[in-house]
């Protein structure tokens, strides 16, 4: 098989990255990969000097990875090692400017989990109240679905974080950013209930939220304790942190329409990171838009 008069330049792009850069084999492995397959790509547009592949070819090449199944993460993947290739390039002076600078693979769909319906909520709340580690959960699950907490914020509660009077929760979420946040009333009846309960475990600091140790729960403890009562309690779907905090969103949403407020509730500093969070459609908001815009309703003509 005739090599492609592309191969030159990677191999001494690869030289580079191995001598000089010292990059792992295995990153080198997949740079090789990669410029490889893109190689094999262009040759099939007809290119044989890399001077040839322009910013349309770059993006040509990414239609083509594409409609060969390649995914978003794996695209990006092979787009930055293009565009290292051509820095490269051009700091050998081969090319002027590199012409997948600016070129980016699509981004990759937010996964996000089915909410919890309302009458699950319910069921799973209904826990058997004989264990005192069974008021512990009930007391975790009132207030995670109550405030529609992070996990982590969950787990760094102190007993002081936690106001009975007024309802309201204080917590640290990304990026050591405070928040107060209501809870609701059930939550503080549950968190009292476990108050009465929680020095049976002899506390070893002020964690709100304790072991069987006495010693703060952890972030595996809750997950793994939240799944074994969405199974005792017959829910459909799997129960963990996340999807509870994401049905509290959605819940709040549906209920109130103020997605401002849902944004603040959960701590998210851009209002596009709720909308996705939330599954809000197009639809929605044109219906909200349509209700209360004053110039949304347009006159006959």
């Amino acid at each position: 098989m005739t090599a492609s008069p592309l191969q030159p330049a990677v191999d001494g792009f690869l030289r580079y990255l191995k001598v000089e850069r010292q990059l792992s084999p295995l990153t080198l492995l997949n740079y090789g990969r990669q410029l490889e397959t893109i190689i094999h790509l262009l040759g099939e547009m007809g290119m044989k000097t890399w001077q040839q592949c322009d910013a349309a070819g770059v993006r040509s090449l990414a239609v083509r990875s594409r409609r060969a199944g390649l995914g978003p993460s794996s695209l990006a993947l092979r787009l930055s090692a293009l565009r290292s290739f051509f820095d490269w390039q051009v700091s050998q002076g081969e090319l002027k400017a590199n012409p997948a600078k600016g070129i980016s693979a699509p981004k990759s769909g937010r996964h996000l989990p089915k909410n919890i319906e309302v009458d699950d909520i319910d069921r799973l709340l209904n826990i058997d109240l004989n264990d005192p580690l069974a008021v512990r959960d009930r007391a975790m699950l009132e207030v995670m679905y109550g405030a529609g907490l992070r996990l982590s914020e969950l787990v760094n509660m102190d007993c002081g974080h936690i106001d009975l009077d007024t309802g309201e929760v204080w917590v640290m979420g990304k990026g050591s950013k405070e928040r107060r946040v209501p809870v609701g009333k059930s939550a503080v009846n549950w968190v009292e209930h476990w108050l009465d309960l929680r020095e049976l475990f002899g506390p070893d600091d002020d964690a709100l939220f304790l072991s069987k140790q006495g010693k703060r729960i952890s972030a595996r403890n809750v997950q793994k304790r939240f799944s074994e009562w969405g199974i005792k309690q017959g829910l459909n779907s799997h129960v963990h942190p996340h999807k509870l905090r994401h049905s509290f969103a959605t819940h709040m949403l549906e209920s109130s329409g103020d997605l401002r407020g849902v944004q603040e509730l959960l701590g998210h500093a851009n209002l596009s990171t709720t909308q996705i969070y939330t599954h809000l459609d197009f639809q929605h908001l044109a219906t909200v838009y349509d209700a209360a815009h004053p110039r949304a309703k347009r006159g006959k003509s």
